[in-house]
């Protein structure tokens, strides 16, 4: 499968940082670093600086998804995951870290704070109608599968 391009332009605060950039052959995510210092205390939540913005083909987004070791080792974690970055935004990329262990969580500049995934879009529209299809479910929802 041929790569999209996703043009990247650096920030002033983001000069000398790594571009998001794959850690293995295998990785579906690219990796992001942080381009500030951050002290996120327990409970807390900050959206991390990254230094750049980038402007994404139209048909696709750009999701910010967690680091599964930050998440397992300090309860750090994105909120709004996974966040969209729209075909149409230019603005600066940003992280929105939550820290949910118990000790403050210490980012520093050019630490791996996330994983930015690109994917299709497949837009939609709704059509009103009277009354939907049934099915066995039903209207059982959140948990009502018993799995």
């Amino acid at each position: 499968m041929t790569p999209i391009t996703i043009q990247l332009k650096r920030l002033e605060h983001g000069v000398g940082l790594p571009a998001p950039a794959y850690a293995s052959d295998g990785a579906a995510g690219l990796d992001v670093v942080a381009a500030e210092d951050v002290d996120l205390a327990a409970g807390a939540r900050h959206a991390v600086a990254t230094g750049f913005a980038i402007a994404i083909p139209a048909g696709y987004e750009v999701q910010v998804r967690p680091r599964s070791g930050l998440a397992l080792k300090h309860g750090v974690t994105c909120l709004n995951t996974p966040g969209t970055i729209d075909s149409d935004y230019r603005g600066e990329v940003k992280v929105i870290l939550a820290n949910l262990g118990s000790d403050t969580f210490v980012v520093r500049r050019g630490d791996r704070i996330a994983q930015l995934v690109p994917a299709p879009v497949q837009r939609a529209r709704f059509a009103e109608v009277e009354a939907l299809e049934d099915t066995v479910r039903g209207e059982g929802g959140f948990g009502s599968t018993g799995r």
